[in-house]
């Protein structure tokens, strides 16, 4: 099977890789690159597990071919944190506990930041659709939709209407 050079930019860095035309995304990121916080699970895109964003968009990486991805701009859990900062989605986690076992944890966040990108005031139950395609099985999801009004109240600059103890 025939080689193919690729050219993503994964969490702010250009990489040059040369991959098989059968290998995903996220085997790459997890097997050539060792982004291990992208999770997998299912390998047929049901669990979210492996969300990333590419271009701004969620995507399940076992779902994507690596040459699919050649030319673009891919973001892991791993990337979404800015100057040893954690970002809000990530932060809104921790604060309301919405992390169980933390397997899903990773796909949640990168889900829960692409909604927050492309609707910054999202009601309860767009937060729930946004999450549509990302599984847990230890949770009722309510602390996960609770972390991600909380991540949306503070990128838009307001007080959380109640941070968690």
């Amino acid at each position: 099977m025939a080689q193919h050079a690729i050219h993503l930019t994964i969490n702010s860095e250009p990489h040059e890789l040369t991959v098989q035309p059968n290998r995903t995304l996220l085997d790459v990121l997890r097997e050539d690159l060792g982004l291990t916080g992208t999770n997998k699970s299912c390998g047929t895109g049901d669990c979210g597990a492996c969300t990333v964003l590419m271009d701004g968009l969620s995507v399940n990486s076992c779902l994507t071919l690596a040459v699919e991805a050649d030319g673009t701009d891919v973001v892991t859990v791993e990337g979404l944190a800015r100057e040893r900062q954690l970002h809000p989605v990530q932060e809104g986690f921790v604060k309301h506990n919405a992390i169980q076992c933390g397997f899903c944890s990773p796909g949640m966040i990168m889900a829960g930041a692409a909604l927050l990108e492309r609707n910054p005031s999202p009601t309860d139950e767009e937060i729930r659709r946004g999450l549509e395609g990302n599984l847990c099985r230890c949770t009722g999801y309510t602390k996960i939709v609770d972390a991600v009004r909380w991540a949306a109240e503070r990128m838009n600059d307001a007080t959380p209407v109640e941070d968690a103890p």
